[in-house]
């Protein structure tokens, strides 16, 4: 019986297809910022992979592993997505998937309603061999050029809002006008488009917030006057009811006495 099935086993196995090796195919999207390009790589060999392996989101990595066009070069990884979709998220340190309870404020989560929490897969931020887009940031530019990322140059469709990020990218000082150098976007032959821009700081704005102190101020020694005068009026009423009261217990004896 034993050897029977030995033999049935053996003959299962010879007709059963060998299993193919699984190699893995990962995407990088590598993103440059002084240039606003941003390209995808598919890379197929695990070896030029192996530098990236357990490094966590936020660390820099040398690329000389990806390539010759590679060399020189310095990332920063970003993020990514495994192979079901589900984005890593910066803070867990594991290279599996965890569900979270998520509320307001916190990534990979967008609150639908006022309040409310949501419990979600999300991956860890340690890079492993299941990820399916790995997101990588340049920072050092390497001797060769890349095309399609170090190449050209792409500007910002619109430029920053706020004052304090125009002082930034200018280079300005406090003294300089802000107001002058907005980043205006063309409509058409006659007619450009500028952002309002936030957290100016005006004269009309230093007036008003001038103003409000003031009225905060003068409603500061009202309430403190009312306080007193309050204060007052209440030790006056309790000395008209003494006076009051004793009046009272006065006209009882004189009318006691005069009774007897």
């Amino acid at each position: 019986q034993a050897s029977c099935l030995a033999r049935a086993t053996s003959g299962a196995s010879a007709h059963r297809p060998a299993r193919a090796t699984h190699r893995a195919r990962m995407k990088i999207n590598i993103a440059n910022p002084t240039t606003g390009m941003q390209k995808v790589f598919e890379i197929d060999d695990d070896k030029k992979l192996l530098p990236f392996f357990d490094k966590r989101m936020s660390t820099e990595v040398t690329g000389d592993s990806l390539g010759d066009e590679f060399k020189g070069y310095m990332f920063r990884i970003a993020g990514g997505n495994d192979k079901q979709g589900f984005p890593m998220k910066q803070g867990i340190l594991c290279n599996h998937r965890v569900r979270l309870l998520f509320k307001k404020g916190m990534s990979c989560y967008r609150e639908r309603r006022k309040g409310c929490r949501k419990r979600k897969s999300v991956r860890g931020c340690v890079v492993g061999p299941d990820l399916a887009t790995l997101s990588l940031v340049l920072i050092k530019k390497g001797a060769e050029e890349i095309p399609g990322l170090t190449d050209d140059n792409k500007p910002r469709r619109l430029g920053p809002k706020r004052a304090s990020n125009i002082r930034k990218l200018f280079a300005l000082e406090k003294k300089d006008d802000v107001r002058n150098f907005v980043v205006r976007r063309e409509l058409n032959e006659k007619k450009k488009k500028a952002p309002r821009i936030q957290r100016l700081v005006t004269p009309a704005m230093l007036q008003r917030k001038r103003y409000f102190r003031s009225q905060t101020r003068q409603r500061m020694v009202l309430g403190k006057k009312l306080k007193q005068d309050y204060a007052k009026r209440v030790v006056e009423y309790r000395q008209e009811q003494k006076e009051l009261r004793a009046a009272e217990v006065a006209k009882k004896k004189k009318e006691k006495k005069s009774s007897k």
